[in-house]
C-alpha cells in the first residue's frame, strides 16, 4: 500500500493510498499532470498545469510544503493551483508510498515556514487573485447615461 498526501482544493489535506499514476491523474482529475521534486529528491509534488475553471484558486497548503521542502522562496515559489498529491519513489522511479518518518519530516518542515515568508506568499497570493479577477471581468464599454441623445452634425 502507497500512503500519500492528498492537498484538496478547499484547502483539508488527506492521508489516502495511491497504486499507480493512474490513481494520482484521478486524484488531480487527469488533466496535464506534472511533478516538482523536494530538493532533495524524496519527496514528489503531482499536480495539474491547466487547472480546471473551479480550480484556479491557490492551493496554499501546498505551495506552503513546496515552499518549505526545496530551494523556492516565497517570492519564486510556483504557486500550485487545484488538487495536489505528495509521494515519494522508489530506486527505479516508480510511485511509491511516504512512510511514518517521511511524513513526520513533512509536519517539521512545514512548521519550518517563517512569518516572514507568510506576509510574501499572502501578498503574492492577494496579487494573483487581484489579476484574475481584473482579467476575468471583460473590457468595460462606454455607455451613455439614460435619456442622452446623440446629435450629429449635418454637413451643410
Amino acid at each position: 500500500m502507497n500512503t500519500i498526501l492528498y492537498f484538496s482544493t478547499q484547502g483539508s489535506i488527506y492521508e489516502t493510498r495511491a497504486y499507480t499514476r493512474a490513481d494520482i491523474d484521478r486524484l488531480v482529475h487527469d488533466r496535464g499532470l506534472q511533478s516538482l521534486s523536494s530538493a532533495d529528491h524524496q519527496f514528489d509534488f503531482w499536480f495539474s498545469s491547466s487547472a480546471g475553471r473551479c480550480q484556479r484558486r491557490v492551493n496554499r497548503h501546498a505551495t506552503e510544503l513546496l515552499m518549505a521542502t526545496t530551494n523556492f522562496t516565497a517570492k519564486n515559489v510556483p504557486l500550485l493551483r487545484g488538487a495536489v498529491v505528495v509521494a515519494t519513489h522508489d530506486a527505479d522511479g516508480d510511485l511509491d508510498g511516504l512512510s511514518w518518518q517521511q511524513l513526520d519530516a513533512l509536519s517539521q518542515r512545514f512548521r519550518s515556514l517563517t512569518d516572514r515568508d507568510e506576509r510574501h506568499l499572502t501578498r503574492r497570493i492577494v496579487r494573483d487573485q487581484r489579476r484574475r479577477r481584473r482579467a476575468a471581468v471583460p473590457a468595460a464599454v462606454p455607455s451613455q447615461p439614460a435619456g442622452a441623445s446623440v446629435r450629429i452634425a449635418a454637413a451643410h
